[in-house]
């Protein structure tokens, strides 16, 4: 038996949540084209004949502007200083930013393998992957360089194998029909929030949050009540849309992923609910699941 922790680390939006569904094969991590979707430590089990690899996926690691975003920021430290191997995932398509140089700064401090994965591959040529994989070994003494697609898939089993090598021990950590150390009520609050992403502008994401209320689990239905949580009324009205367009879309979308995720028909409600300031106030930071990496 070979086992261990793999921390899930890079600047915001380079496809880590992408990768981390990849792999376990199921969707675990919400995801969006927008930074800074993942704000909890996921963590999602891959399991075959006598191995178990669990990954952190974690907060990507970014300038914070709110006691929100440096609770953010603890967590993704997190997977740095408390896992067996850490994974930096990088953006092939965009190159090397200054987040990147950030994260290689603290990455210098650290005593166990660090593997790139170079993500987005299919966006570029086969020489600029060369290119990338130059770049990048220049500015750090990686243990492996592994390019791959999260979104296709491509080399994903490479990279797979290649963590094997670096797995330090021998103890199963999670019964081999788990895939995510979440409960399913935060998966299903964090459907609504991927919805959410997907369907509004820039501002509103980073504004809100998601909270499940209530599950009834009838003989075949689930009746579901969640809450979308906004810090001012102008978000809110943005959310519920004229007569009410936008949450009904999102309440649609969220529905089918629900009823994927629990294999029974979904009677789902959503709530929109203004509270002021929620991302700067320990207390509800605390009750809405920001509280692992308290100040």
């Amino acid at each position: 038996m070979k086992s261990g922790f793999v921390g899930i680390i890079g600047r915001p939006n380079v496809g880590k949540s992408t990768l981390i569904n990849s792999v376990i094969g199921r969707k675990v991590a919400i995801t969006s084209n927008k930074p800074q979707t993942t704000r909890n430590i996921i963590q999602g089990i891959y399991n075959e004949d006598k191995v178990q690899i669990v990954f952190v996926d974690t907060p990507g690691i970014h300038k914070p502007v709110n006691k929100l975003g440096k609770t953010l920021n603890k967590e993704a430290y997190y997977s740095i200083d408390d896992t067996d191997i850490i994974l930096f995932i990088v953006d092939a398509f965009d190159g090397i930013g200054k987040g990147d140089t950030y994260i290689l700064e603290k990455l210098k401090k650290v005593n166990k393998p660090v593997i790139l994965v170079i993500n987005k591959i299919d966006k570029i040529t086969h020489e600029e992957i060369l290119n990338r994989i130059n770049d990048y070994k220049d500015l750090y003494d990686f243990d492996e360089i592994i390019p791959v697609s999260a979104l296709t898939k491509n080399n994903v089993d490479d990279l797979i194998n290649t963590l094997k090598k670096y797995l330090p021990d021998n103890i199963k950590y999670y019964g081999e029909d788990s895939i995510t150390n979440k409960s399913i009520d935060f998966l299903m609050s964090e459907i609504v929030r991927e919805k959410v992403f997907n369907f509004t502008e820039e501002e509103v994401p980073h504004s809100i949050t998601c909270v499940t209320d209530s599950v009834e689990i009838g003989k075949n239905s689930y009746n579901i009540r969640i809450s979308i949580i906004v810090d001012r009324d102008s978000l809110k009205k943005i959310i519920i849309g004229k007569q009410g367009e936008m949450i009904k879309k999102i309440g649609i979308a969220s529905r089918k992923d629900l009823e994927q995720l629990l294999n029974k028909n979904v009677y789902l409600e959503l709530f929109v609910k203004t509270v002021k300031k929620w991302r700067e106030k320990d207390k509800y930071l605390s009750e809405f699941g920001f509280n692992d990496f308290k100040e």
